[in-house]
């Protein structure tokens, strides 16, 4: 790597911004190399220190060992997924085994993990304070989880394993890119489009022009339900998009993602084994705050049936209207959110493009999702048009704390776009670390239709949920107060890591916050009265769908990564079938949110063995929210009060422990059952 490299130092942008003005393709590959073999050397001195180890020359040595490989990996994991090139995907089909092979090499090296066991073992000997005592534990379970105490030949073979996995993941997401980009749905015929905005029909002929292709196309969101089956009232269109979305990875071309998944669910089960567990969601679960996959499924199984038999209702009442229509028609998925927004105008007087033109994209985000984080934590947002973007749609504000000091970096990165994945995420550039002097740079991202130059984008109900939800997860990362970067921000359990997220939706509706940015992007009026009640009276509606669709999306999961290594799974088809059949989530007309070949979450991201946690997680959030009301809501005490003894703690002890010091008790189910109307479950 030569000196000129932007890698090769830290970063003099505010805040340790990169300077993506000055990154250039060519200098990932070096950097990466670079940074592989200075955190190599690193970790040999650590191992072969000749010094008696001690916490800080061993364990705090350990967590800021690897900077440059650090500064370049967010960099590149980033963009790769909300900006990439065939030269990037290259690089990152070279690069993921290496740096799997480099994880194992670190967690696998017997001197060091002796040095960390002898301090784990005196550990109650070391005086340590509360986060250095959790700094040692995750320290050494993490060795633990990751093989170090298997004999020479089983970590053999768990290098070949995680080697293997680390490329078929990256090739599932890939797979998926290509295919999702290949399946976009080309209308010629602009009266096909009936039923669809102004804007958006704008947007898709947009679209189009951005291939070189004449008429009006039709993208897809990650999950199975697009949001244009909504508003199309052409059925035979619905089908073509509804079909178009679910067979992502599943067509027998070079995209297909079945060969790749069910190889990453035998590999995954193996290393499960070799690790001492039944299969991938025990051992997954068993560092998560659920602890057993029987008390993650047991969640999942209680609520199914009241869910299943509330959208066997729904769909009986949809099937009434749908016959109105098409007599003799069978209700089918790309009926469902038609009839839904059909009924939901009958019963509330309210759909989607009545509430549109209020929801601005920009007064949304200022007037709105900024507002409410100003007036529950103080915090600041300044613009920032002078720092240097990845891309000319993302956008940038310091963020400033309530004394005025600087708390770091936020961008936002809204418009869907080819080189995209799809979906809704929120990242970081760099993580808060007293130890380290850093302040967090954090990025969301989400996917929304950009309109034509000058039109305004209008969202929908959806979408704005969707930024409030991203922008928890930001929060979460911008008011992180730890010491060790192992802890920073949303480094915590995966069934905890939605709860903030989920707690800062309930703002979107807030009166005070609804009033602030809810305003006609033409005119300036407010969101009607009668709408705002009609918003709060058909709170639940809808909630069937919803969580029968989730539901059916967690226990495939589970049922994939509940697999032994004898277990054989055979036809792709058949095993969802049966998996879903099984749990009791089998209703036609709702298809589980994600199909196995287009299940990022599980088989390319974070989530494997883990989709349970946002019911999971929506636990405690709905209790939070409740505590929340009956303190008054958007007080500044109350925000304070959840930011210090929670939000701001990242993953710096035990999450469980954070939540009773929020809530003075266990949390309690009642308040989500209630919420997603399951008081019989």
């Amino acid at each position: 790597m030569t000196p000129d490299n932007p890698f090769s130092q830290a970063s003099d942008l505010p805040y340790g911004l990169p300077p993506f003005d000055r990154i250039a393709d060519e200098h990932f590959g070096p950097a990466f190399e670079a940074g592989l073999a200075e955190h190599a050397a690193e970790i040999e001195a650590i191992a072969g220190n000749p010094e008696p180890a001690t916490f800080e020359n061993t364990i705090v040595a350990l967590d800021t060992s690897g900077r440059l490989l650090q500064r370049v990996s967010s960099v590149f994991f980033n963009l790769t997924s909300s900006d990439t090139n065939s030269a990037r995907q290259e690089l990152q089909a070279e690069i993921a085994p290496k740096l799997a092979a480099h994880s194992d090499a670190i967690h696998l090296n017997p001197a060091l993990f002796a040095r960390v066991k002898e301090l784990y073992d005196r550990r109650d000997q070391l005086g340590l304070d509360e986060e250095s005592a959790w700094l040692l534990e995750r320290t050494y379970t993490d060795f633990q989880r990751a093989g170090a105490g298997l004999d020479e030949s089983q970590q053999a073979k768990l290098r070949v394993l995680n080697e293997e996995l680390s490329t078929l993941s990256t090739r599932f997401q890939e797979n998926l890119l290509r295919d999702t980009n290949d399946l976009a749905v080309l209308v010629e015929d602009p009266a096909e489009l009936a039923g669809l905005s102004d804007g958006t029909i704008a947007a898709a002929r947009e679209a189009a022009a951005s291939r070189g292709v004449e008429g009006y196309l039709l993208t897809l969101n990650l999950p199975t339900s697009q949001p244009l089956l909504s508003a199309l009232e052409n059925r035979a269109l619905r089908e073509r998009l509804f079909t178009a979305s679910i067979s992502r990875g599943n067509r027998g071309n070079e995209n297909d993602n079945s060969a790749v998944l069910a190889r990453i669910v035998q590999l995954r089960a193996e290393k499960a084994a070799l690790l001492g567990h039944p299969n991938h969601a025990a051992y997954v679960i068993s560092d998560e705050t659920a602890r057993t996959a029987e008390a993650a499924v047991g969640l999942l199984e209680r609520l199914a049936p009241v869910a299943v038999a509330n959208a066997r209702r729904d769909a009986a009442e949809l099937q009434t209207y749908l016959g109105q229509d098409h007599p003799g028609a069978t209700l089918e998925p790309w009926d469902w959110a038609f009839y839904a927004e059909r009924v939901r105008k009958a019963k509330f007087d309210l759909d989607d493009a009545t509430l549109r033109p209020y929801f601005e994209l920009d007064r949304v985000v200022r007037d709105g999702v900024l507002f409410a984080a100003s007036k529950l934590y103080g915090l600041r947002f300044t613009e920032r048009h002078d720092l240097p973007v990845y891309h000319p749609d993302v956008r940038v504000f310091e963020v400033f704390d309530a004394d005025g000091s600087p708390l770091g970096l936020f961008l936002g990165d809204y418009y869907t776009r080819d080189s995209k994945r799809g979906g809704a995420w929120m990242n970081t550039f760099v993580d808060q670390s007293h130890l380290l002097g850093e302040r967090p740079v954090v990025v969301n991202n989400l996917n929304i239709a950009k309109p034509p130059a000058g039109e305004p984008t209008l969202l929908t109900f959806d979408e704005v949920t969707t930024l409030f939800h991203e922008f928890g997860h930001a929060l979460h990362a911008l008011v992180s107060d730890v010491r060790y970067p192992k802890f920073s921000g949303t480094n915590v359990p995966r069934d905890f890591v939605e709860y903030p997220s989920q707690v800062n939706e309930m703002w979107m509706l807030w009166p005070e916050v609804l009033a602030n940015y809810a305003k006609h992007h033409e005119t300036g009026e407010p969101l009607p009265q009668r709408l705002v009640e009609r918003l709060e009276e058909s709170a639940q509606y809808g909630q069937p769908f919803a969580t029968t669709e989730y539901l059916a999306a967690s226990l495939l999961d589970q049922a994939w990564h509940g697999l032994g290594t004898e277990d054989a799974v055979g036809d792709l088809a058949s095993f969802e079938a049966a998996a879903l059949e099984k749990a009791g989530v089998a209703v036609p007309a709702i298809p589980p949110r994600y199909r196995s070949t287009y299940f990022a979450h599980v088989f390319s991201g974070g989530y494997s063995a883990g989709y349970y946690s946002y019911i999971w997680s929506e636990v405690l959030d709905a209790d939070t929210v409740e505590w929340f009301k009956e303190n008054g809501g958007l007080r500044r005490e109350n925000g304070d009060h959840f930011r210090a003894t929670l939000l701001s703690r990242g993953g710096s002890g035990d999450p469980m422990g954070f939540f009773r010091a929020f809530r003075g008790r266990d949390p309690e189910i009642a308040p989500l059952l209630a919420r997603r109307g399951l008081t019989g479950a």
